[in-house]
């Protein structure tokens, strides 16, 4: 099940960058599209060769996708990650995926960023483990599993 069309900003899927890309009303520099899935160069490069994978439904976020679309658009990102790979030969590849606008989601359309990557491309990502005892991890584990019912 998806969510409702709207995005986080209350603009409407016609304002959405993502869907005018997949029907064709802004160009795009395409680098694979499959029934589901459609993958194009970021025109923010990072680093040469950052490609955006998205979906052709319309979805907001992770939480909107079911288990097919999951499926179809992780396996485009394998491809193109394989492809970018191949053909730019980076040191190694980020996939990055982000939800709502703390996690750093800026378009509110389902999508992942493969990223080329480099020591020393100045790409960075706080990571401030906090590394809590064993019973508190035991503890939200069993938060998390509640999630499933």
């Amino acid at each position: 099940m998806t969510r409702p069309p709207l995005e986080k900003d209350n603009r409407t899927m016609a304002d959405c960058i993502f869907c005018r890309i997949v029907n064709g009303e802004i160009p795009s520099s395409k680098v694979y599209e499959d029934d589901a899935t459609i993958a194009f160069m970021d025109l923010g490069q990072v680093n040469p060769g950052h490609v955006i994978v998205a979906t052709k439904q319309h979805v907001d976020d992770i939480h909107g996708l079911d288990d097919k679309l999951a499926g179809d658009v992780f396996r485009a990102a394998a491809h193109v990650a394989n492809a970018v790979k191949k053909a730019i030969r980076p040191e190694g590849i980020t996939v990055l995926q982000a939800n709502g606008a703390a996690g750093w989601q800026t378009v509110f359309h389902f999508h992942l960023h493969v990223l080329p990557r480099y020591a020393g491309d100045g790409v960075g990502l706080t990571w401030p483990a906090k590394r809590p005892p064993a019973e508190e991890l035991a503890r939200l584990a069993e938060i998390v599993k509640r999630g499933f019912a």
